[in-house]
């Protein structure tokens, strides 16, 4: 291990062992009522369940929930809950590992006055970085969006596939149509799930071109999810009652693709996971379209759909 990861792991160790923020922990009775975390909660209360399920105390341990709960927190100006996540991604605990990403949570909380992040950052040396994609707002729907749904996306980022991704292509610009789902869209998310490989299987048991874990395939009748029409229908037809529930809105479509539904209904809106926010700014940026056509009889919108909702319906 190089001189500079042992010297942060080093420092690492012993913060977390007698540091801030478990006196953050032990001053703050409040534990985790549930496995998810809860946007109205204090800064305390968010840095306390986010240390359990990063240190699986009291509860499973999760890494994703705790990043997001940091990310909360940090949003909300804690310079701690900026210091933990940077430790996160410095040192990949349950995240992947990101110096940059570290450097600018580090400086950001350095610039609050917490002492620990000034030391982390000083190991880190010469690094600079961007925050993560938690903490940066993704576009706010505008009062324009339908008019948008038509306008020009500009160039065919698709365009330059390779023969084998083409394939793939043709058979979602014969599918997709039926099922109300611009191809276009629907390559967008094939994009960001497996990157065309019909074969991909994730940690979460997501299979084939849209990732379809066993209860959505179950959900949508796919037998095979590694045959590609099979497991394109299936992800089409997910994708299609998402637009419906969130009449139109591809931002929350794609989190909930990523994240599921209940979450993004939770969150009311796209949730602070750093996964699903990248995951989002993917999709936006192959589709570069806020809204879609849906068809509102595929079924009953969100709740939340209507207080955030600028989608038209399909004709």
């Amino acid at each position: 291990m190089p001189a500079r990861e042992r010297a942060l792991c080093t420092f690492v160790a012993f913060a977390l062992a007698g540091g801030a923020s478990h006196a953050v922990v032990a001053a703050t009775s409040t534990s985790p009522a549930s496995a998810s975390p809860h946007p109205a909660a204090s800064i305390p209360e968010k840095l306390a369940r986010a240390m359990s399920y990063e240190h699986g105390e009291g509860v499973p341990k999760d890494p994703g929930i705790a990043a997001a709960l940091y990310c909360e927190a940090a949003v909300q100006g804690s310079a701690e809950a900026a210091f933990q996540l940077g430790w996160m991604y410095a040192n990949g605990r349950g995240i992947a590992h990101d110096d940059g990403i570290a450097a600018a949570l580090f400086e950001l909380a350095a610039s609050d006055g917490h002492a620990f992040a000034k030391t982390a950052l000083a190991h880190l040396g010469n690094v600079h970085g961007l925050l993560p994609d938690c903490m940066r707002p993704l576009p706010p729907p505008i009062a324009d969006a339908p008019l948008m749904a038509h306008s020009d996306p500009g160039p065919d980022p698709f365009a330059d596939l390779s023969p084998e991704k083409q394939k793939i292509r043709r058979i979602v610009d014969e599918i997709a149509p039926s099922y109300g789902i611009e191809p276009r869209l629907a390559l967008a998310v094939i994009a960001a799930e497996s990157n065309f490989n019909a074969a991909a299987r994730s940690v979460k048991n997501a299979r084939g071109l849209m990732q379809l874990i066993p209860g959505t395939a179950s959900r949508f009748n796919v037998r095979n999810p590694y045959n590609v029409r099979d497991n394109l229908k299936g992800g089409l037809s997910y994708l299609r009652w998402l637009l419906a529930y969130y009449q139109g809105q591809v931002a929350l479509a794609a989190a909930a693709y990523n994240a599921g539904e209940q979450t993004v209904d939770r969150y009311k809106g796209v949730p602070p996971y750093p996964e699903t926010r990248a995951y989002v700014r993917r999709v936006l940026d192959l589709f570069r379209r806020p809204v879609h056509p849906y068809d509102p009889s595929v079924t009953e919108p969100s709740a939340i759909a209507a207080t955030v909702s600028v989608g038209m319906q399909r004709d």
